[in-house]
């Protein structure tokens, strides 16, 4: 959960659902850094998101939904947590 402006609590959506290693969806995503056939990067609600692989295309992508369709062969998911979601040094230790 996610306070909004105003205070009240917003629910994050993030998903990711992969068929056989050849299809991908991507939902609560923001961005799209980059991509090429081995290497897409995606800005997600949640962290980034970079998914590595062979043959890789966008097929549909929904800047109003926040959604992403991706083909090919797979190898890799990997979240890179940008340190504005991890906030200061202090603040993690005094939590």
């Amino acid at each position: 959960m996610e306070k909004n402006l105003k205070g009240v609590k917003t629910e994050i959506l993030h998903n990711l659902i992969m068929e056989n290693r050849a299809k991908l969806s991507v939902s609560g995503v923001e961005d799209v850094e980059s991509y090429n056939e081995e290497e897409i990067i995606l800005h997600t609600q949640m962290d980034t998101l970079v998914i590595m692989g062979c043959d890789l295309k966008i097929n549909k992508l929904s800047v109003d939904t926040g959604e992403v369709a991706i083909e090919g062969n797979v190898d890799s998911l990997r979240y890179i947590t940008s340190s504005k979601n991890r906030g200061s040094l202090f603040s993690r230790i005094f939590k």
